[in-house]
Parts: structure tokens; C-alpha cells; sequence
């Protein structure tokens, strides 16, 4: 059993539209205090073996320069990577997905004590290059949604619940009623996020509830596709 309350809870999400290198660009941010030190936290994330067992499947070389490709999922290179060093460490990959454009990902680490790590990941994507309509559509919440899972998979992973399911595993539990529990608090939340962002509260809940669905294999209507 997943506390799904409690997961969401766990999570802080932000949403800011700003110019990045001149350039207009929306940063998704999600944060989370783990229940391990920073070294395991780090080894969690950044292990080719571990990787899978609470996120998807990895192939590549990850180290600096090196090109990763997560299984059904988006690849890029690895432009910086700074172990654990007085209390702190991050790495930044770009991150495209089916042949896109490029966007980039920092993950941050922070000890907060001997036992407990805060994981900031930003996740920044130029305006341009993400079509205008699926933006309409979906809102942060289209990628929000699945950092979220990868967040509850990483939970599960360092709270001691050994590996997560696989993506066939995870898939199915989305459809369940705790998984749609998941996503309908994770697309609330990140709808929130939408509206400090300056989103009107009508179009910001829309596109959650449109990405909802569709993490969740339902209609508009809320009624399985057939």
C-alpha cells in the first residue's frame, strides 16, 4: 500500500516563466526531503544499477560527457556531475524525449541532518519549443505528473520498500484506484503551481484534469477509453 496523502504532501512544486539565456522559458521545480543520507541518495540516483529498481531502465555511459537513454523514456548527456562534497552535490543532463527538443534537468542534494537528504529537481524547458496547444492542453502538469511517480518510486526505494514495480507494474497500478488517487492529488497540486504562475484558476484546473485522465487511461468524461 502506497500513503498516497502523504506522498503528495511530501512534494513541493513550482512553476516560473522567465527568460533563461535570453530566451523565454518555463521551470518546473519539484522538491523532497528522503529518509537517507546523502551519499545513498546520491548512489540511488545516479547508479546505473539502482536507477531501474525505482525508475525505469537506463543504458549509456553516465559520467560527465557521457549519453544516457531511459528505456521508453527520454536520453540526453550528462553536462555536469559533482559528487557529494560538504553537504551538498548535483548534476545537470539535457533531457529530450521521442527526438525533441532538448530541455534540461538539475538535480540538487542537500543534507539536511546525518540521516535525511533534500532533492530539488528543476526541470527547464524554452517556451518555443513546446507546442502551443499541448501546453493549452496539459500544463506543467504533463510532465509534473511523471516526476512525481519517479518521486514516489525514489521513496519507496530509500524508505526501505526494496524495488519499485516495473513500467508494465507502474502503468497498471495507474490504473487503479490508489494509482488514480496519485494522479488526481499530483495534478491538483501542480495545477496550484500553475495558477502562482499567473494561470487563470479555470485553465489551470482543465489541463490537470486533461493530463489526469490521460495518466490514468479515462475519457473526458472520466469513463475508461475503449
Amino acid at each position: 500500500m502506497v500513503d498516497v496523502n502523504a506522498q503528495i504532501d511530501a512534494v513541493t512544486r513550482g512553476v516560473q516563466t522567465m527568460d533563461v539565456d535570453g530566451e523565454p522559458a518555463r521551470v518546473q521545480t519539484v522538491a523532497q526531503t528522503f529518509p537517507a543520507p546523502i551519499d545513498d541518495v546520491w548512489d540511488a540516483i545516479t547508479s546505473a544499477e539502482r536507477i531501474p529498481r525505482w525508475f525505469l531502465p537506463i543504458s549509456g555511459e553516465l559520467r560527465l560527457g557521457g549519453h544516457y537513454q531511459l528505456e521508453g523514456n527520454a536520453g540526453g548527456e550528462v553536462q555536469e556531475c559533482a559528487p557529494p562534497t560538504g553537504g551538498a552535490a548535483h548534476y545537470r543532463i539535457t533531457w529530450a524525449y521521442g527526438g525533441g527538443a532538448d530541455t534540461w534537468v538539475t538535480v540538487r542534494l542537500e543534507a539536511v541532518s546525518a540521516e535525511a537528504t533534500l532533492l530539488e529537481l528543476e526541470h527547464i524547458a524554452k517556451v518555443a519549443d513546446v507546442p502551443d496547444a499541448m501546453w493549452a492542453q496539459f500544463g506543467p502538469s504533463g510532465t509534473g505528473i511523471g516526476w512525481d511517480s519517479g518521486f514516489l518510486g525514489l521513496a519507496l526505494h530509500l524508505g526501505g520498500a526494496g524495488d519499485g514495480p516495473t513500467p508494465e507494474e507502474g502503468m497498471a497500478w495507474m490504473m487503479s484506484d490508489e494509482g488514480r488517487r496519485f494522479a488526481r492529488g499530483a495534478a491538483d497540486g501542480w495545477a496550484a503551481a500553475h495558477v502562482e504562475d499567473g494561470a487563470d484558476a479555470d485553465t489551470a484546473a482543465r489541463a490537470a484534469e486533461a493530463t489526469y485522465h490521460m495518466y490514468t487511461g479515462q475519457s473526458v468524461e472520466g469513463m475508461p477509453d475503449a
